[in-house]
């Protein structure tokens, strides 16, 4: 027996042809993300091409387990709706290959992907994330590179901060130098004026060489000395020069930390290295906490010497406020402000203490999240593929436009609901495994649903279908549209038609009177004791038995009458629901009941208008039977 058919194969080049595609475009549009992020960090750096490729290359290895998902998902809504948009899921379902069947291989090929992903994560993105942190540190460390603007002051090099009028970019020479000096902190700082200058770079990399030339400097003299003399009588120090030369610390070469230093990221550990920290660090906290215990009950509870405890096993106990007031208020002072200390300072102690501990448990808190996300993330594979696939072949649509902007919708949705459980859960505020599991709880009941659907044919996106169930909650209809045939097979019978009209004219008018319809509705009748009203529906049947009839005239009057006549609900007005129990539960249920109670009392007012509406139309239809039965 073969297991892969060709059926499979058909499916799999499909899929696989458009997810390889789709893989590479969403872990760009991830990579343009991060670096839009970090553009502060790489740009004017001075960072080699080695340096920002190595950048790039750790930043890709760490977001391919967050463009599986959205590849999948992508991937399986374009190549199923491109199926179904070439009527091939039709033919394979006419050849009796159910919907399940033709998704078995991209499954098996999505549950494959949802390993690897886990396996990704596991062993490769720890170290790649590492790295990548690594990097991120190194280049915020780095100073920037040297590009000095004209017309503005510029404060790139440490310690100074440079005007430059106007610069020479051919021969590098600078004109119309100002230049603020404090390098020597601001109590010595220094002002220089030159008319051109040259900034150079050394060949280590490690100094700024700025000549000037043609120039003068100003350093105002605030020794301790003369602070006292005022403002007005500070001397300063002014020279002039021809040349002058500053050599500027500057050290512009990149230089990479060691990555030992971010080895306890819980990005950078597998499962079992989150495991193992998680519970030395628990063990540790019931360790501190035991001891912060027993501290606290030997400072605050301690036992009476035995003398004491002897002494005082037959003696009554003493009167605190008596005691107190057989003090000098000279002791009692002393002991209430001793008393205050000693709170003040254990109050600042236990606040010390709750930090470590708060600390310890956001250490715990990271983990456990690095943890479930693992498997999270995996799992995203399969629940976007369930949700991809049946949603592809149900709307039938393939290419880039639709499923694009359907993909990215959902994808946003699953984002928003991660991203904020998650850190709801990290910051403690929420279960962590609530947390870290509600965007897979939200995706697997809507997967198994759009699968479901798929599977059965049902066609869940009619729009039409939905409007026409809102419509009926709302209470709202459509006109009658009966317009003039071109062919009529069978005349109706006029001579027929007559009596019945007339007939249905009485009985309705008749009806109208009995039960009163325009009076508010009986609260128990309608939801504990509500009965069809078979009356108004044989009223409906009539009526629209004679309008079918009469749409094969051929006179235009009588047409428009038939346009008048309104489209009766003859179950609206008596109760909520036709589930004799539902109508219970709303009517014990008041707020609830009182709403759909007034809901009803519009309904019966509205069937009493279109009862008068009928009897009008009819009265206007009888002449005009009459009238084709003389002719």
């Amino acid at each position: 027996m073969v297991l892969v058919k060709k059926l499979d194969v058909f499916v799999l080049k499909k899929f696989l042809l458009v997810f390889l595609g789709a893989f590479f475009i969403t872990l760009f549009v991830f990579m343009m993300q991060f670096t839009w992020r970090y553009v502060d960090e790489l740009i004017g750096k001075g960072l080699t091409v080695d340096v920002l490729a190595e950048f790039f290359w750790y930043m890709a290895i760490t977001l391919v387990p967050m463009s599986l998902p959205l590849s999948v998902l992508l991937a399986s809504l374009i190549s199923f709706g491109n199926m179904g948009e070439r009527l091939e899921l039709l033919s394979m379902k006419a050849a009796g290959v159910p919907l399940v069947r033709i998704m078995l291989p991209v499954l098996l090929l999505a549950a494959g992907l949802s390993g690897t992903s886990f396996y990704f994560q596991n062993k490769t993105a720890p170290e790649a994330q590492l790295k990548l942190r690594t990097l991120l540190l190194s280049m915020r460390q780095t100073s920037p590179a040297l590009e000095i603007p004209e017309g503005v002051f510029y404060n790139g090099v440490p310690g100074f901060n440079l005007y430059v009028d106007r610069k020479d970019v051919g021969t590098g020479m600078l004109y119309g130098l100002m230049i603020y000096k404090n390098n020597e902190g601001f109590d010595r700082a220094q002002i220089v004026v030159a008319d051109s200058g040259r900034m150079e770079m050394t060949e280590d990399k490690l100094h700024l060489v700025l000549d000037i030339w043609q120039g003068e400097q100003f350093e105002n003299l605030r020794g301790d000395q003369t602070r006292a003399l005022g403002a007005a009588n500070q001397p300063y120090d002014r020279e002039t020069f021809g040349y002058k030369r500053f050599i500027i610390d500057f050290d512009s070469n990149f230089e990479k930390m060691d990555e030992e230093q971010l080895r306890g990221m819980a990005q950078a550990k597998n499962l079992r290295q989150i495991e193992a920290d998680i519970d030395s660090v628990s063990a540790e906290l019931d360790s501190v906490g035991r001891d912060y215990y027993r501290e606290a009950r030997a400072r605050f509870f301690k036992p009476l010497p035995k003398a004491a405890a002897a002494a005082g096993k037959g003696a009554r106990t003493a009167d605190f406020d008596s005691l107190l007031a057989a003090l000098p208020p000279e002791r009692v002072q002393t002991a209430a402000q001793l008393a205050h200390a000693n709170a003040s300072s254990y109050a600042a102690e236990l606040e010390w203490k709750s930090v470590v501990m708060k600390e310890n448990e956001y250490f715990i808190r990271r983990h456990w999240k690095e943890w479930h996300q693992k498997f999270t993330l995996s799992l995203a594979c399969l629940f976007f593929f369930f949700i991809g696939a049946p949603l592809g072949s149900i709307i039938r649509k393939g290419g880039l436009g639709l499923p694009a902007v359907i993909s990215v919708i959902i994808f946003i949705i699953y984002y928003i609901i991660d991203t904020g459980c998650m850190k709801m859960a990290r910051d403690g505020s929420l279960n962590m495994v609530v947390g870290m599991w509600m965007s897979s709880a939200v995706l697997a009941p809507v997967g198994v649903f759009l699968t479901y659907k798929a599977n059965s044919d049902s066609v869940v996106f009619n729009l039409d279908a939905y409007l026409g169930t809102l419509k009926r909650l709302l209470g709202f209809r459509s006109a009658r549209h009966i317009f003039r045939k071109e062919v009529i097979i069978q005349e109706p019978d006029y001579e027929r038609l007559a009596p019945e009209l007339a007939a249905l004219r009485a009985d309705t008018e008749d009806y109208s009177r009995r039960r009163k319809l325009y009076r508010a509705p009986n609260y128990l009748h309608v939801f504990f004791r509500s009965r069809p009203d078979r009356l108004a529906a044989r009223i409906s049947d009539r009526l629209e038995d004679i309008i079918e009839e009469l749409s094969n005239t051929r006179t235009p009057a009588i047409l428009h009458v038939l346009n008048s006549f309104p489209v009766i609900y003859v179950r609206a007005h008596t109760a909520p629901f036709e589930s004799h129990r539902l109508n219970v539960i709303c009517g014990i249920l008041l707020p609830v009941g009182a709403i759909l109670w007034l809901r009803i009392w519009r309904f019966r007012l509205r069937l009493f208008r279109d009862m008068k509406q009928i009897v009008k139309g009819l009265d206007e239809l009888i002449p005009l039977i009459e009238q084709e039965q003389t002719t």
